[in-house]
């Protein structure tokens, strides 16, 4: 069985780009434009993890983020941050809303997969790791 994957993003080419990359490696993509949207696929289909732009119209992905980990039915499916909110800090504040990992934009085509399947392959690692210099994979410390 392929994993189920949501991508929550406003913007049309981040949303396109990153479900295009993630199909061609096989996995299954569930998308939404919104936190609205994200909330009806959930109550529909529970993906195996899903990547969350933090700054969504309406209710932003940290908020979302904060109600998906407080729902017994869907606290167990991990949430990576996918944002290009890189600011020092912007990492701890998406970890403190409930998110298990965090990618940076502009994502590398390259690595992303290779990052993407790390989260799916179990509980977040100790460490972070510098993916490269455009974009950057932190797990919960």
């Amino acid at each position: 069985m392929n994993a189920k994957i949501l991508v929550v993003d406003d913007n049309p080419t981040n949303l396109k780009l990153v479900s295009d990359v993630l199909a061609f490696e096989g996995y299954d993509i569930l998308k939404a434009a919104d936190a609205e949207e994200a909330q009806l696929v959930l109550a529909d289909t529970l993906p195996d993890l899903i990547l969350m732009d933090i700054a969504l119209p309406g209710m932003d992905g940290l908020t979302l983020t904060r109600k998906l980990k407080a729902d017994e039915r869907t606290r167990h499916i991990p949430i990576i941050a996918l944002t290009a909110f890189a600011m020092k800090g912007d990492d701890q504040k998406a970890f403190s809303a409930g998110c298990d990992g965090y990618i940076t934009k502009p994502i590398n085509t390259r690595k992303f997969t290779a990052q993407v399947a790390t989260f799916l392959e179990g509980p977040p690692q100790k460490t972070g790791e510098q993916a490269n210099s455009a974009s950057t994979v932190l797990t919960k410390p």
